[in-house]
């Protein structure tokens, strides 16, 4: 059966009887940290070699029956064991399927890729009652904040709202970045901390994110050269194509919906804290001169084409990287031309 949403968390704090997970998706973070959160509630630590037994790709591959073999073994120590198996692909699905029916109550943890509707260990997970699938996309909106919330206090640091929406807009596309990020604010403020605008820009400020929000606000005052010059830079420093494609589909959402609310007839400086999220004071301008050129309507037809442009990146075959610069530049031709 497949899992999400509010019975996601308890599910990987104690998962019961279920007998295996499958964690899939594009966020290789946030499957990684999820799979490590079901390997801690079952066997209590992610190296007890005598409970806990990590499967590759490779050697399940070579051996159809290493994976029911594990599944089979005995825990010498007593407790649950569990198999965690790394890189999982549909050729797999039928070794995992006998697995799975092994007697016992190991628990098998299967970390994959992106996998489509309808693909055999997706369809396994999802049809058996024994068993879940766990999506693992890049979280947005509330399910970041509350996220972003979560592991600053895990750190032992709290943030303000406006810092808290920042690191929303700036992070999330990968669990991991995330986490590597927050932890470097936390140890900036020092525990009991509490972080401000001023500390991300300190710590987060390098993000290749920040060039693409550069590009993008850039873009939409319709300043062509120093929108590609950003997104270049982006790029060089290891943004995907499809977090460019997401970031400019947030931003011209906010743009419609700043429109919509009638923003471009404030000052810059009020427009800007009355965005949601806020606009920060190095983009008030650009923002400014951006509610004079895009309407609602006009932002919000973009943000259609940007979702296709995100589809063709993932399944077209054609250079993603080709397909988002070429969509930023035709939102800042769009714009210089108003």
């Amino acid at each position: 059966m497949k899992l999400e949403g509010r019975q996601l968390a308890a599910f990987l704090a104690a998962p019961g009887a279920v007998r295996g997970a499958l964690l899939y998706g594009e966020d290789e973070g946030l499957i990684r940290d999820r799979a490590e959160a079901l390997v801690r509630a079952v066997v209590g630590a992610t190296e007890d070699p005598f409970r806990l037994s990590v499967v590759s790709r490779e050697a399940a591959a070579a051996d159809p029956n290493l994976l029911a073999g594990e599944m089979a073994a005995l825990s010498l120590t007593g407790g649950r064991r569990c198999v965690r198996l790394s890189g999982a692909t549909n050729a797999l699905a039928a070794a995992i399927a006998a697995a799975l029916d092994v007697e016992g109550d190991t628990f098998l943890v299967v970390e994959a890729g992106v996998l489509k509707a309808g693909e055999k260990l997706r369809t396994l997970f999802e049809r058996r009652k024994d068993v879940v699938a766990i999506p693992c996309w890049p979280e947005r909106g509330a399910d970041l904040a509350a996220s972003i919330g979560a592991i600053l206090r895990g750190f032992g640091v709290t943030a303000e709202p406006e810092a808290a929406a920042w690191l929303a807009e700036h992070l999330g596309e990968d669990r991991g970045i995330t986490k590597r990020e927050l932890e470097k604010l936390a140890l900036y403020v020092g525990e009991g901390g509490r972080v401000d605008v001023a500390a991300c820009e300190a710590v987060v400020g390098d993000h290749a994110g920040l060039g693409v929000e550069d590009a993008l606000f850039a873009a939409t005052a319709g300043d062509v050269a120093r929108a590609d010059r950003a997104l270049a830079a982006a790029f060089a420093e290891g943004v995907s194509s499809v977090a460019v494609v997401r970031a400019a589909m947030r931003h011209l959402q906010r743009l419609s919906l700043a429109s919509a609310e009638g923003l471009a007839r404030l000052p810059a400086k009020e427009a800007a804290r009355r965005a949601r999220p806020p606009v920060f004071f190095r983009h008030e301008q650009d923002f400014a001169r951006a509610l004079s050129r895009w309407s609602s309507e006009r932002a919000a037809k973009v943000a259609d084409r940007l979702f296709a442009a995100e589809l063709a990146c993932k399944s077209t075959g054609m250079p993603d990287g080709l397909i988002a610069r070429r969509m930023v530049l035709e939102i800042a031709l769009a714009a210089a031309h108003r």
